[in-house]
């Protein structure tokens, strides 16, 4: 499998982050579905802007396309042990605007993805849960086409 060019100068991007607001639904969302679709030896990652809380809805939309957290926790750019990326997607606004602030004097690309807050949407259980999976499939979708070219062969979508 090979990354396609989602960056400036099409190198193959080989340590990823995910931002978001607080690294509780879209990024860590996004982190453990990159996870499962691009190489092994891409390194991975996802932070927040703040500290935010689990989402137990992000656990429940995982799991229905047979992925999991695990024990992860939401965690803010300053507890990330590692500060070294090639390519920084964010997710919200405000990660974005972190993402550029942060790297102004660095040569990483930054790549902004709009991504809805499934929070917003109110109703019942199941509405709730729909507006998650509505994330999970475009962040799917979007790792997908953007970052893993297919060699003609389809890829396979939960």
């Amino acid at each position: 499998m090979e990354l396609a060019a989602d960056v400036g100068d099409g190198k193959r991007p080989g340590a990823i982050l995910f931002m978001c607001g607080l690294n509780a639904i879209r990024s860590p969302m996004a982190e453990i579905i990159a996870r499962s679709i691009l190489p092994s030896n891409t390194y991975i990652r996802s932070a927040g802007v703040r500290a935010g809380e689990r989402d137990p809805f992000v656990d429940v939309v995982l799991e229905e396309i047979g992925l999991s957290l695990g024990r992860r926790q939401p965690q803010t750019l300053e507890e990330l042990e590692d500060d070294y990326f090639d390519l920084i997607i964010t997710l919200s606004p405000q990660a974005h605007h972190a993402a550029l602030e942060l790297t102004r004097s660095n040569a990483i690309d930054v790549v902004y993805w709009p991504t809805m807050d499934p929070t917003v949407v109110s109703g019942t259980r199941e509405q709730i849960l729909e507006s998650y999976r509505e994330v999970r499939n475009h962040l799917t979708g979007l790792i997908e086409s953007r970052l893993l070219k297919r060699n003609g062969i389809a890829a396979q979508s939960a």
